[in-house]
């Protein structure tokens, strides 16, 4: 890709990104193949940082193979499972391999994950970890000790436009823009009356704001998420229209659901552009697209 990230969000262009999700494991034959199948589709791919607690390979090893494919990489960083001389030591390491792009995560809770006997570090938080980007590119390490070298980086966050009750989500937005994050990509979206009225309030800062998409495969996966996933908020009329398809269809069906909304975001000028999470599926990334008219 010729254009940064940074370029590209700046550019004014509908900006689409999706995510790798690395193997639980050293065979890395089905994740060069997502690469190489997406690195052309999208602007750039997050790599998952063992995403749900779930020890995986790593976030930073996946954004140095995109790297070495020829795409653009988002390192997903969290602040779970490193101390901050781990994640200053990890971010030196990935700007010496040209990764530009983080997006600063606290990380889920561990219980939820398949290591509950692991201990949290959390000696971080998000909001911290942004402002810990900024000190190091001004030339020190959080300690206050002089770089030989510093650093320079795109940095994003998360935010969550569904939260009920909200209030909360946009406060951690305002710190998060007030650390230095730069963009903005969302938990999932699916009630886009909900996500106008965030972004009503979110156009008041000077930030791009990314859409989240995550791909529905049924209508007992939409009530599973519904019912247990914080943030999430499937309506009843997406989870009537997976439930009426023929048995064996519902993938198809959210891929329609998802190309429809994308379609919405992008005519209606939403918001800057989406992250698409296909969970275990990015092969189907090109075909939402290709219905969506991207």
């Amino acid at each position: 890709m010729a254009e940064s990230f940074r370029d590209v969000l700046n550019s004014g262009k509908f900006v689409i990104t999706s995510e790798i999700g690395p193997p639980k494991g050293t065979n890395l034959e089905k994740t060069l193949h997502h690469i190489d199948l997406l690195k052309d589709k999208v602007d750039a791919l997050n790599v998952t940082d063992n995403q749900s607690s779930v020890m995986r390979y790593p976030s930073l090893g996946g954004c140095i193979l995109i790297k070495e494919r020829g795409g653009e990489a988002i390192l997903q960083m969290t602040c779970r499972d490193r101390n901050r001389l781990a994640l200053q030591a990890d971010i030196l390491f990935a700007y010496t391999r040209g990764i530009r792009n983080i997006l600063c995560l606290t990380g889920d809770s561990i219980p939820v994950g398949d290591h509950k006997e692991a201990k949290g570090v959390f000696d971080l938080e998000s909001v911290q970890l942004i402002r810990m980007v900024r000190t190091m590119e001004s030339g020190t390490d959080i300690g206050g000790n002089e770089l030989n070298g510093a650093i320079e980086f795109y940095p994003g966050a998360i935010v969550t436009p569904e939260a009920n009750p909200i209030e909360p989500q946009l406060h951690k937005f305002k710190k998060k823009v007030a650390a230095g994050a730069e963009f903005f990509q969302t938990q999932a979206v699916y009630d886009l009356g909900n996500f106008r009225n965030f972004m009503q309030y979110a156009r008041q800062f000077n930030v791009k704001i990314l859409a989240g998409i995550v791909l529905l495969v049924s209508a007992r996966m939409a009530k599973f998420m519904n019912d247990n996933v914080p943030g999430i908020f499937v309506p009843q009329e997406l989870i009537d229209e997976l439930a009426g398809v023929e048995k064996g269809k519902g993938l198809q069906k959210g891929v329609e659901i998802a190309a429809r909304m994308i379609r919405t975001i992008k005519d209606e000028s939403i918001c800057d552009g989406v992250h698409i999470m296909a969970i275990g599926k990015e092969e189907i990334v090109p075909e939402i697209l290709a219905i969506a008219g991207l």
